[in-house]
């Protein structure tokens, strides 16, 4: 099995990396569970991101480390996620992970999806 363990591609915000460990925490989810983080087609701009733990790394995963949370993303996502920032915002417009992807040229309003 080949995956790539890189410093990082993907860099996680002080604030998400506690929300990543609160969920986690609350979930009873530990052990070798990472943050699967991918792009799929869908979507008012064209593609979405996608979140979810998962116990298991596939052939050609890249896994990336950072302040003790563990990342995972496949080859084709990490294309079009190379160099984004993932933040989370509890503020007064909604709860939840934000993307700050600097290869997005469009993206829709609730910022769930984007073009590239």
């Amino acid at each position: 099995m080949s995956n790539t363990q890189i410093e990082s591609e993907i860099t996680i915000t002080e604030k998400a990396v506690k929300e990543i460990r609160k969920i986690m925490d609350e979930n009873k989810i530990a052990g070798e569970f990472g943050l699967r983080i991918g792009v799929k087609g869908g979507g008012c701009s064209g593609l979405t991101y996608s979140l979810g733990f998962d116990p298991e790394t596939r052939e050609g995963d890249t896994i990336i480390q950072q302040d003790n949370v563990k990342l995972v993303i496949d080859g084709k996502s990490l294309f079009y996620l190379s160099g984004t920032e993932l933040d989370f915002s509890d503020g007064l417009n909604g709860k939840g992970f934000i993307f700050n992807n600097p290869n997005a040229t469009k993206s829709c309003g609730c910022g769930e999806s984007f073009s590239v």
